[in-house]
Protein backbone atom coordinates (compact mmCIF):
# COMPACT_ATOMS: atom_id res chain seq x y z
CA UNK A 1 0.00 0.00 0.00
CA UNK A 2 0.95 4.14 -0.59
CA UNK A 3 -0.27 7.14 -0.07
CA UNK A 4 0.86 10.27 -1.58
CA UNK A 5 -0.16 13.69 -2.58
CA UNK A 6 0.31 16.64 -4.20
CA UNK A 7 -1.21 20.36 -4.54
CA UNK A 8 -4.45 20.37 -7.50
CA UNK A 9 -4.68 24.13 -7.68
CA UNK A 10 -6.89 26.87 -5.60
CA UNK A 11 -10.06 27.87 -5.48
CA UNK A 12 -11.64 31.29 -6.85
CA UNK A 13 -11.58 32.35 -3.18
CA UNK A 14 -7.57 31.21 -2.69
CA UNK A 15 -8.08 28.21 -0.78
CA UNK A 16 -5.28 25.31 -1.81
CA UNK A 17 -6.57 21.82 -2.75
CA UNK A 18 -4.88 18.89 -2.42
CA UNK A 19 -5.42 16.05 -4.07
CA UNK A 20 -4.32 12.45 -1.91
CA UNK A 21 -3.61 9.06 -3.91
CA UNK A 22 -4.09 5.86 -2.37
CA UNK A 23 -2.41 2.64 -4.13
CA UNK A 24 -2.84 -0.78 -3.37
CA UNK A 25 -0.38 -3.75 -4.16
CA UNK A 26 -3.28 -4.94 -6.62
CA UNK A 27 -3.33 -2.33 -9.41
CA UNK A 28 -6.30 -0.47 -7.79
CA UNK A 29 -5.80 3.05 -7.76
CA UNK A 30 -7.87 6.25 -5.82
CA UNK A 31 -7.45 9.89 -5.87
CA UNK A 32 -9.21 11.98 -3.44
CA UNK A 33 -10.38 16.55 -3.40
CA UNK A 34 -10.09 18.53 -0.57
CA UNK A 35 -12.46 20.25 -2.51
CA UNK A 36 -15.72 18.66 -1.97
CA UNK A 37 -14.15 15.53 -0.22
CA UNK A 38 -14.47 14.19 -3.93
CA UNK A 39 -13.78 10.65 -5.47
CA UNK A 40 -12.02 11.79 -8.17
CA UNK A 41 -10.65 8.99 -9.97
CA UNK A 42 -10.42 5.23 -9.52
CA UNK A 43 -8.50 3.38 -11.73
CA UNK A 44 -8.47 -0.73 -11.75
CA UNK A 45 -7.40 -3.68 -14.37
CA UNK A 46 -9.08 -5.65 -16.47
CA UNK A 47 -8.94 -9.77 -16.89
CA UNK A 48 -5.43 -8.93 -18.78
CA UNK A 49 -4.68 -6.42 -16.21
CA UNK A 50 -4.81 -3.52 -17.86
CA UNK A 51 -5.56 -0.02 -16.22
CA UNK A 52 -7.99 2.22 -17.04
CA UNK A 53 -9.72 5.33 -15.58
CA UNK A 54 -13.66 3.62 -14.40
CA UNK A 55 -15.31 6.67 -12.88
CA UNK A 56 -16.24 10.46 -14.47
CA UNK A 57 -14.12 13.50 -13.78
CA UNK A 58 -11.49 16.29 -14.87
CA UNK A 59 -7.72 16.93 -14.95
CA UNK A 60 -7.94 20.32 -13.37
CA UNK A 61 -9.81 22.12 -10.23
CA UNK A 62 -11.36 24.22 -12.91
CA UNK A 63 -13.52 21.71 -14.01
CA UNK A 64 -14.93 20.78 -10.56
CA UNK A 65 -15.26 24.87 -9.40
CA UNK A 66 -17.64 24.97 -12.58
CA UNK A 67 -21.23 23.21 -12.57
CA UNK A 68 -21.18 20.04 -13.57
CA UNK A 69 -23.45 16.90 -12.25
CA UNK A 70 -21.96 16.46 -9.02
CA UNK A 71 -18.76 13.95 -10.67
CA UNK A 72 -17.41 11.95 -7.36
CA UNK A 73 -18.80 14.51 -5.10
CA UNK A 74 -19.75 14.01 -1.76
CA UNK A 75 -23.52 14.69 -1.20
CA UNK A 76 -24.85 16.63 1.71
CA UNK A 77 -26.14 17.55 4.02
CA UNK A 78 -28.93 15.77 2.53
CA UNK A 79 -28.92 13.75 -1.09
CA UNK A 80 -30.95 13.74 -3.50
CA UNK A 81 -34.65 15.62 -3.40
CA UNK A 82 -36.75 17.24 -0.76
CA UNK A 83 -40.08 18.23 -2.52
CA UNK A 84 -40.33 22.19 -2.42
CA UNK A 85 -37.35 22.55 -0.36
CA UNK A 86 -39.72 22.42 2.97
CA UNK A 87 -40.01 20.34 6.04
CA UNK A 88 -40.86 20.53 9.52
CA UNK A 89 -38.43 19.25 12.35
CA UNK A 90 -40.55 19.37 16.03
CA UNK A 91 -43.38 21.79 15.09
CA UNK A 92 -40.57 24.20 12.77
CA UNK A 93 -40.78 24.49 9.84
CA UNK A 94 -38.06 25.26 7.44
CA UNK A 95 -37.46 26.45 4.10
CA UNK A 96 -34.38 25.67 2.05
CA UNK A 97 -32.71 26.92 -1.17
CA UNK A 98 -34.27 25.44 -4.06
CA UNK A 99 -32.02 24.23 -7.03
CA UNK A 100 -33.89 21.52 -8.66
CA UNK A 101 -36.78 23.36 -10.07
CA UNK A 102 -39.45 23.83 -7.07
CA UNK A 103 -37.36 21.24 -5.14
CA UNK A 104 -33.86 21.27 -3.38
CA UNK A 105 -31.44 18.99 -4.58
CA UNK A 106 -28.43 17.52 -3.20
CA UNK A 107 -27.85 19.97 -0.23
CA UNK A 108 -28.68 22.88 -2.32
CA UNK A 109 -27.22 25.80 -3.80
CA UNK A 110 -23.44 25.19 -2.34
CA UNK A 111 -23.90 21.59 -0.36
CA UNK A 112 -21.18 19.85 0.54
CA UNK A 113 -19.58 19.11 -2.69
CA UNK A 114 -18.27 22.74 -2.87
CA UNK A 115 -16.62 23.21 0.05
CA UNK A 116 -13.16 22.95 0.99
CA UNK A 117 -12.19 20.27 3.72
CA UNK A 118 -9.47 19.67 6.16
CA UNK A 119 -8.31 16.11 5.83
CA UNK A 120 -5.63 13.89 7.59
CA UNK A 121 -4.30 10.64 6.12
CA UNK A 122 -3.04 7.59 6.93
CA UNK A 123 -1.28 4.31 6.50
CA UNK A 124 -1.44 0.69 8.29
CA UNK A 125 -1.20 -2.29 8.19
CA UNK A 126 -2.79 -3.33 4.80
CA UNK A 127 -4.78 -0.19 4.45
CA UNK A 128 -4.45 3.60 3.25
CA UNK A 129 -6.97 6.10 4.00
CA UNK A 130 -7.78 9.95 4.45
CA UNK A 131 -10.57 11.14 6.29
CA UNK A 132 -12.12 14.99 5.55
CA UNK A 133 -14.07 16.85 8.17
CA UNK A 134 -16.43 19.97 7.58
CA UNK A 135 -18.36 22.32 9.85
CA UNK A 136 -21.36 22.94 8.79
CA UNK A 137 -22.89 26.50 10.12
CA UNK A 138 -26.23 26.93 12.17
CA UNK A 139 -28.79 27.91 8.82
CA UNK A 140 -26.01 26.64 5.92
CA UNK A 141 -28.55 26.47 2.98
CA UNK A 142 -31.51 26.72 5.54
CA UNK A 143 -30.74 23.21 7.41
CA UNK A 144 -31.26 24.07 11.61
CA UNK A 145 -27.97 23.29 13.86
CA UNK A 146 -24.05 23.09 13.58
CA UNK A 147 -22.95 19.77 12.24
CA UNK A 148 -19.73 18.22 12.16
CA UNK A 149 -18.99 15.77 9.57
CA UNK A 150 -16.63 13.73 8.96
CA UNK A 151 -16.14 11.16 5.60
CA UNK A 152 -13.51 8.89 5.15
CA UNK A 153 -12.28 6.63 2.51
CA UNK A 154 -9.88 3.82 3.02
CA UNK A 155 -8.58 1.11 0.60
CA UNK A 156 -7.57 -2.23 1.14
CA UNK A 157 -4.64 -4.38 -0.27
CA UNK A 158 -7.65 -6.58 -1.79
CA UNK A 159 -8.84 -3.69 -3.63
CA UNK A 160 -11.96 -2.91 -1.74
CA UNK A 161 -12.81 0.69 -0.79
CA UNK A 162 -14.76 1.77 1.83
CA UNK A 163 -16.43 4.55 2.74
CA UNK A 164 -17.56 6.15 5.80
CA UNK A 165 -20.16 8.86 6.68
CA UNK A 166 -20.59 10.66 10.02
CA UNK A 167 -22.20 13.79 11.30
CA UNK A 168 -23.09 15.01 15.18
CA UNK A 169 -24.74 17.79 15.62
CA UNK A 170 -25.77 20.82 18.19
CA UNK A 171 -29.61 21.65 17.29
CA UNK A 172 -31.98 18.84 15.88
CA UNK A 173 -31.47 18.85 12.28
CA UNK A 174 -31.75 16.24 8.93
CA UNK A 175 -28.54 14.17 8.01
CA UNK A 176 -28.32 11.64 4.90
CA UNK A 177 -24.81 11.60 3.17
CA UNK A 178 -23.61 10.16 0.39
CA UNK A 179 -21.15 9.60 -2.62
CA UNK A 180 -21.82 10.44 -6.44
CA UNK A 181 -19.10 8.82 -8.29
CA UNK A 182 -19.98 7.76 -12.06
CA UNK A 183 -19.02 4.49 -13.02
CA UNK A 184 -17.61 3.29 -16.99
CA UNK A 185 -16.17 -0.02 -16.13
CA UNK A 186 -15.09 0.25 -19.86
CA UNK A 187 -13.23 3.31 -19.18
CA UNK A 188 -13.99 6.72 -18.55
CA UNK A 189 -15.52 8.31 -22.11
CA UNK A 190 -15.56 4.84 -23.66
CA UNK A 191 -18.96 5.00 -25.18
CA UNK A 192 -22.48 4.23 -23.24
CA UNK A 193 -23.05 1.86 -20.39
CA UNK A 194 -26.01 -0.42 -21.53
CA UNK A 195 -24.25 -3.37 -21.74
CA UNK A 196 -23.36 -3.32 -18.13
CA UNK A 197 -24.49 -6.57 -16.66
CA UNK A 198 -26.67 -4.85 -13.40
CA UNK A 199 -27.69 -7.74 -10.37
CA UNK A 200 -29.57 -5.20 -7.67
CA UNK A 201 -31.69 -7.92 -5.26
CA UNK A 202 -34.39 -5.24 -4.67
CA UNK A 203 -37.84 -6.03 -4.17
CA UNK A 204 -39.05 -2.56 -4.08
CA UNK A 205 -38.49 1.16 -5.59
CA UNK A 206 -39.59 3.77 -4.03
CA UNK A 207 -42.31 5.65 -5.92
CA UNK A 208 -42.19 9.05 -7.60
CA UNK A 209 -43.90 11.74 -9.40
CA UNK A 210 -43.18 13.54 -12.38
CA UNK A 211 -40.18 15.74 -10.49
CA UNK A 212 -39.07 12.58 -8.79
CA UNK A 213 -40.26 13.90 -5.47
CA UNK A 214 -41.22 10.44 -3.28
CA UNK A 215 -45.79 9.43 -3.08
CA UNK A 216 -44.68 7.62 0.10
CA UNK A 217 -45.67 4.27 -1.70
CA UNK A 218 -43.07 1.64 -2.18
CA UNK A 219 -43.65 -0.48 -5.20
CA UNK A 220 -42.92 -3.44 -6.07
CA UNK A 221 -40.59 -4.04 -8.74
CA UNK A 222 -41.80 -7.77 -10.04
CA UNK A 223 -43.06 -7.60 -13.62
CA UNK A 224 -41.87 -4.29 -14.69
CA UNK A 225 -38.88 -2.53 -16.18
CA UNK A 226 -37.19 -2.03 -12.60
CA UNK A 227 -36.12 -5.47 -11.85
CA UNK A 228 -32.68 -6.20 -11.60
CA UNK A 229 -33.11 -9.12 -9.25
CA UNK A 230 -31.96 -11.84 -11.61
CA UNK A 231 -29.50 -10.08 -13.99
CA UNK A 232 -29.62 -7.97 -16.71
CA UNK A 233 -27.92 -5.22 -19.08
CA UNK A 234 -28.80 -1.70 -18.20
CA UNK A 235 -29.78 -1.44 -22.02
CA UNK A 236 -32.45 -4.14 -22.03
CA UNK A 237 -35.72 -2.50 -20.95
CA UNK A 238 -34.35 0.70 -20.91
CA UNK A 239 -36.52 1.68 -23.40
CA UNK A 240 -39.34 0.18 -21.32
CA UNK A 241 -38.06 2.30 -18.40
CA UNK A 242 -38.70 5.59 -20.40
CA UNK A 243 -35.57 5.81 -21.14
CA UNK A 244 -33.98 5.60 -18.00
CA UNK A 245 -33.34 4.66 -14.52
CA UNK A 246 -33.57 7.22 -11.75
CA UNK A 247 -34.90 5.14 -8.49
CA UNK A 248 -34.44 4.90 -5.01
CA UNK A 249 -34.67 1.21 -4.45
CA UNK A 250 -35.49 -0.38 -0.86
CA UNK A 251 -32.59 -2.26 -0.10
CA UNK A 252 -33.03 -5.96 2.09
CA UNK A 253 -32.32 -6.85 5.19
CA UNK A 254 -28.56 -6.31 6.39
CA UNK A 255 -26.71 -9.07 7.51
CA UNK A 256 -24.19 -8.06 10.26
CA UNK A 257 -25.05 -4.74 9.91
CA UNK A 258 -24.55 -4.66 6.08
CA UNK A 259 -27.18 -4.62 2.82
CA UNK A 260 -26.18 -6.15 -0.48
CA UNK A 261 -26.59 -3.22 -3.11
CA UNK A 262 -25.92 -4.49 -6.34
CA UNK A 263 -23.07 -6.76 -8.63
CA UNK A 264 -22.19 -5.05 -11.89
CA UNK A 265 -19.87 -6.09 -14.73
CA UNK A 266 -18.64 -5.30 -18.27
CA UNK A 267 -18.31 -7.74 -20.35
CA UNK A 268 -15.61 -6.99 -23.22
CA UNK A 269 -13.32 -6.25 -20.16
CA UNK A 270 -14.18 -8.33 -17.04
CA UNK A 271 -14.31 -5.51 -14.90
CA UNK A 272 -16.55 -5.47 -12.12
CA UNK A 273 -17.71 -3.93 -8.98
CA UNK A 274 -20.09 -5.76 -5.85
CA UNK A 275 -21.32 -2.80 -3.32
CA UNK A 276 -22.37 -3.48 0.22
CA UNK A 277 -23.82 -0.82 3.17
CA UNK A 278 -25.21 -0.01 5.94
CA UNK A 279 -27.61 2.42 4.22
CA UNK A 280 -31.54 1.47 3.69
CA UNK A 281 -31.60 2.55 -0.14
CA UNK A 282 -29.30 3.14 -3.21
CA UNK A 283 -30.36 5.45 -5.83
CA UNK A 284 -29.65 3.58 -9.37
CA UNK A 285 -29.19 6.25 -11.97
CA UNK A 286 -28.69 5.69 -16.02
CA UNK A 287 -27.05 8.38 -16.62
CA UNK A 288 -29.75 9.42 -19.07
CA UNK A 289 -29.73 12.98 -18.72
CA UNK A 290 -25.45 13.35 -18.77
CA UNK A 291 -24.82 16.32 -21.58
CA UNK A 292 -22.11 16.47 -23.60
CA UNK A 293 -19.71 17.51 -21.04
CA UNK A 294 -15.68 17.43 -21.68
CA UNK A 295 -13.80 15.23 -19.13
CA UNK A 296 -10.47 14.18 -18.32
CA UNK A 297 -7.98 13.96 -20.93
CA UNK A 298 -10.31 16.15 -23.49
CA UNK A 299 -12.64 12.60 -23.36
CA UNK A 300 -16.47 13.63 -24.18
CA UNK A 301 -19.30 11.99 -21.43
CA UNK A 302 -22.47 11.41 -23.60
CA UNK A 303 -25.90 10.35 -22.69
CA UNK A 304 -25.68 7.04 -20.80
CA UNK A 305 -21.94 7.60 -20.62
CA UNK A 306 -21.97 6.30 -16.40
CA UNK A 307 -24.15 5.27 -14.40
CA UNK A 308 -24.18 5.89 -10.40
CA UNK A 309 -25.15 3.99 -7.41
CA UNK A 310 -26.13 6.25 -4.44
CA UNK A 311 -26.53 4.53 -1.16
CA UNK A 312 -28.27 6.71 0.99
CA UNK A 313 -31.79 7.42 3.07
CA UNK A 314 -34.69 7.20 0.74
CA UNK A 315 -35.47 10.68 -1.02
CA UNK A 316 -37.78 13.49 0.72
CA UNK A 317 -37.31 10.97 4.14
CA UNK A 318 -38.18 13.96 6.25
CA UNK A 319 -41.69 14.62 5.00
CA UNK A 320 -42.93 10.51 4.99
CA UNK A 321 -43.17 9.13 8.53
CA UNK A 322 -43.25 5.68 7.01
CA UNK A 323 -39.14 6.00 5.73
CA UNK A 324 -36.58 5.07 7.57
CA UNK A 325 -35.56 8.85 9.50
CA UNK A 326 -32.92 11.54 8.81
CA UNK A 327 -33.62 13.38 11.70
CA UNK A 328 -30.16 13.68 13.74
CA UNK A 329 -30.73 15.16 17.43
CA UNK A 330 -27.76 16.07 19.77
CA UNK A 331 -26.00 13.29 21.36
CA UNK A 332 -26.62 11.01 18.89
CA UNK A 333 -24.24 10.27 15.84
CA UNK A 334 -25.07 9.39 12.54
CA UNK A 335 -22.68 6.76 10.90
CA UNK A 336 -23.44 5.21 7.80
CA UNK A 337 -20.36 3.35 5.95
CA UNK A 338 -20.23 1.56 1.83
CA UNK A 339 -18.21 -0.94 0.73
CA UNK A 340 -17.15 -1.23 -3.22
CA UNK A 341 -14.88 -4.37 -4.03
CA UNK A 342 -13.03 -4.38 -7.30
CA UNK A 343 -12.57 -7.15 -9.52
CA UNK A 344 -11.98 -8.75 -13.13
CA UNK A 345 -12.98 -12.14 -14.28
Amino acid sequence: MRISQEAFGRTREGAEIIQITLMSDNKVTIQLLSYGATLSSVQIPDREGRVREVTLGFDTLEGYLNPHPYFGSTLGRVANRIGHGKFTLDGRAYSLFCNNGKNHLHGGEKGFDKVVWSFTSFLRDATAGVVFYYTSADGEEGYPGTVDARVGYTLDDGGTLEMMFEARTDLPTIVNLSNHAYWNLKGDGEGNIKDHLVTLPADRIVAVDSELIPTGELKEVAGTPWDFRRGKSIGQDLEKAGGGYDACYVLGDSVDGWRKVARVREPSSGRGLEMSTTQPGVQFYSGHMLTSTTGRAGRQYQTYGAFALETEGFPDAINHPGFPSVVLRPGQKSLERTRIRFFSE
